[in-house]
Formats: C-alpha cells, structure tokens, sequence
C-alpha cells in the first residue's frame, strides 16, 4: 500500500485539488445574497430623519451598490477559476 492510497483510504474518498465548487454553493455567493438583500432592504426602508424627510439612500444608490458587488463576486470567481491547474482542458 502506497502513501496515497493510506491517506484515501482514512478520508473515504479522493479529492482532487484541482476541483472547484458550483459558484451557488460557496461561501461568497453566500455574502454576495445576503449583501444584495441588505441593500435592498436598507433602499426600501428610507429613515424619515435625514435631510428633512429626503431619502439619502434610493433606488439609484442601492443599484450601483448592488452593481458593485456584482462585479466584485464575477471578479473573486474568475480569480478562483484562475487558480485552478486544469480550467483550460474539457
């Protein structure tokens, strides 16, 4: 018995180190919804308070802000296919 095939065996299963996860299922996609709602919420809500009765933070602002993270999460997902050996092959 080889080294890899111990350490397969204490795992289970093999993991390959070139795999990359479905983008729905990581973690940054997951801040990238909460983030989005966020917005989106904190853009409906207003606060009567601020500059007598003018919502600071409207529709406009929370969709260039929601545009931004947007392209930060393409950004972060390109950079994690970037990292992998094998993204140019099948």
């Amino acid at each position: 018995m080889t080294t890899n095939d111990a350490q397969n065996s204490r795992t289970g299963t093999a993991r390959n180190a070139n795999d990359i996860k479905i983008s729905t299922r990581t973690l940054e996609f997951a801040v990238y919804v909460a983030a989005v709602l966020a917005t989106i919420i904190t853009s409906a809500v207003g606060d009567d308070r601020s500059q007598n009765g003018v919502d600071v933070f409207n529709a406009h602002d929370a969709m260039q802000l929601i545009t931004w993270l947007t392209v930060g999460l393409m950004v972060a997902r390109g950079l994690a296919k970037a990292g992998n050996r094998d993204h140019n092959h099948g």
